[in-house]
């Protein structure tokens, strides 16, 4: 059998790099025991930094799975209406999650960052229970479409 996985080419790295820039949520996988994972559905956006980025609310069970155990995935892109949705792209990045604290140095200029992408977010923004997180990738996996799957590192992503 031969490798499914292709080289990485550019056209690769402007197609993850495009999920990142426009995906407004995302699929977020954690492991709530050693035994049960668990996915949800968040909002998404980049940092400052273009480091991938939401805002939970710590009364969520996602949100305990992380701080016991910060490594997750995360899936962007959605099927669209016709075909087969396993034919669409899809990214999906494996990540350590980092729960940034509400009274951090950066968190009014990550805050006004954020509603620029999500203007929706201002309500969460204010309940106290809600803070940010940011994903940082260790590594990705791109399927282009049928036939199109890449293997691909922080560094292709410009992260």
């Amino acid at each position: 059998m031969t490798n499914p996985i292709r080289d990485t080419d550019d056209d690769a790295r402007e197609m993850a790099v495009g999920f990142l820039r426009s995906c407004r949520h995302a699929a977020l996988g954690v492991m709530i025991t050693d035994q049960q994972p668990l996915v949800t559905r968040i909002a998404f956006g980049l940092d400052l930094d273009g480091t991938p980025l939401s805002l939970i609310s710590g009364l969520s069970a996602h949100t305990k799975a992380l701080r016991a155990r910060p490594q997750c995935s995360l899936l962007l892109g959605e099927p669209g209406e016709r075909g087969d949705p396993l034919s669409h792209p899809r990214l999906s990045l494996m990540a350590t999650a980092q729960i940034m604290p509400r009274d951090g140095a950066d968190h009014d200029a990550r805050a006004a960052h954020y509603l620029s992408q999500t203007p929706k977010a201002k309500l969460y923004l204010s309940l106290a229970d809600f803070t940010f997180v940011r994903f940082a990738v260790q590594e990705a996996a791109l399927n282009g479409g049928f036939g199109k799957a890449y293997q691909l590192q922080p560094s292709d992503l410009g992260l």
